[in-house]
């Protein structure tokens, strides 16, 4: 193949997403508008020219271009990559692998893989994985700088089979982590009574037909004498956000719950209220987290927006998005997000940045055993990152302790403000979302 038909080959599978290149590689960046297509192909085109003129060796081209490709995916978002050949038949092919992972909702921030939440119960949580962790290693393969898409491949694995983790924590020497991969389904819904007439509702996931169980646990709740409800949505990320609907209207009869927006935000689908299916109509509070995102974001930003209840807790993490496979003529491909999932308002809940992402309590309290975690504004992608400087020397890394270890009671403030709010049963006061 010529070099003229492998260049416009290049520039052929690069309009895609060659708009969202960052001007950096020449000078002449400043000087070109940043959100031009045809400026920043003529940087594109630049670039190729440099290397094959200037660079010191005969360039591999499919290299070039594969480098390039996986570039352009890394600028726009955790969920979006480029796909090698290989791994488009793979994805194309994902149910019939036999591959199984550790049980985390998992995202990228500041160029390192970040554990939103694990799975209550799954691989990952019994073996010591928390919210908000930084996965640095698997299996002595660095994570950073590599694509979400490509951890979570080093991730899953056969069943039975090890993976080790070295897992970076705020305050805390690096710990070593050793997870037996397995298949794994969350736990149903659990729900209790408290004092008060106050039912509290566990979901724990939001997983295709588990907004039927929580239904039903809601449902027994309200036989128990429930007047008054807690909706606990901490730590639970993933979903879909059919079930998330499903779950918001037992408590909200009408109006809009969620839509999901495409390209300069116009609005695909809104999902709205059906007043069949509202089973409570009592106050209700829920709470959130830094592990809650995706489908626990449509539930907690629907009862903020429509002035159904509180909500309490942390900010939520920020998630819910679809992707789209694009196959190149090469056989590879772009796994690009084009679809996202937004409050009833319109406002989504993956923002360009950490700032922007994620659904904002009502009455924020922080929970003590997690005041340590490391905060990814913090993270910077640089060495010089107090979490990711290395041991002493001739220091072992740490182990986590047993999963089964009973641990020091910590009293949840979160759950207690939430309950303190039902049983003075103030009205609900909260401004709709902008």
């Amino acid at each position: 193949m010529s070099f003229r038909t492998k260049f416009a080959l290049i520039l052929l599978s690069s309009t895609l997403a060659i708009y969202t290149v960052v001007g950096g590689w020449i000078s002449t960046r400043a000087q070109q508008p940043a959100n031009d297509p045809n400026a920043q192909l003529r940087i594109f085109e630049s670039v190729l020219q440099h290397i094959q003129n200037d660079y010191v060796d005969e360039p591999n081209m499919e290299k070039v271009r594969a480098g390039a490709l996986r570039g352009l995916a890394y600028g726009l978002d955790p969920y979006s990559t480029y796909l090698t050949p290989e791994q488009v038949r793979q994805f194309n092919d994902d149910a019939k692998s036999g591959q199984v992972g550790i049980g985390a909702e998992l995202s990228q921030v500041a160029s390192y893989l970040y554990v939103i939440a694990p799975m209550k119960g799954s691989p990952a949580d019994q073996a010591g994985v928390r919210a908000g962790d930084i996965i640095e290693y698997i299996d002595g393969k660095a994570t950073r700088d590599i694509s979400l898409y490509d951890a979570k491949q080093l991730l899953n694995g056969p069943a039975g089979s090890d993976v080790k983790l070295r897992i970076l924590r705020a305050n805390a020497k690096p710990l070593t982590l050793t997870v037996k991969r397995s298949a794994f389904r969350s736990p149903a819904a659990e729900a209790r009574m408290e004092a008060g007439r106050i039912g509290i509702l566990r979901v724990n996931s939001f997983a295709p037909g588990e907004a039927a169980d929580v239904r039903a646990r809601a449902q027994d709740l309200i036989k128990q004498g429930a007047q008054k409800m807690v909706v606990d949505l901490r730590g639970t990320a993933g979903g879909s956000i059919d079930e998330a609907v499903a779950v918001a209207n037992l408590f909200i009869k009408d109006g809009l719950i969620a839509q999901t927006s495409g390209r300069e935000g116009k609005t695909l689908k809104t999902f709205a209220a059906d007043p069949k299916a509202a089973i409570f109509s009592g106050p209700v509070v829920a709470l959130i987290d830094g592990g809650s995102a995706g489908a626990a974001e449509v539930v907690a930003s629907a009862l903020l927006e429509r002035n159904r209840g509180q909500v309490v807790g942390e900010k939520s993490f920020g998630a819910g998005a679809e992707q789209q496979l694009f196959t190149l003529r090469a056989g590879d491909g772009l796994l690009l997000t084009t679809v996202k999932w937004a409050s009833a308002s319109g406002k989504p809940f993956l923002g360009e940045d950490r700032s922007h992402s994620g659904v904002t309590p009502s009455v924020e309290i922080k929970r003590p055993e997690l005041a340590d975690a490391i905060d990814p504004d913090d993270l910077t992608g640089n060495d010089d990152d107090q979490a990711t400087k290395p041991n002493p020397q001739n220091e072992k890394p740490q182990v986590a302790p047993d999963a089964n270890t009973a641990k020091p009671s910590v009293e949840d403030l979160q759950m207690k403000k939430a309950l303190e709010l039902l049983r003075e049963n103030k009205p609900v006061t909260v401004q709709r979302a902008a």
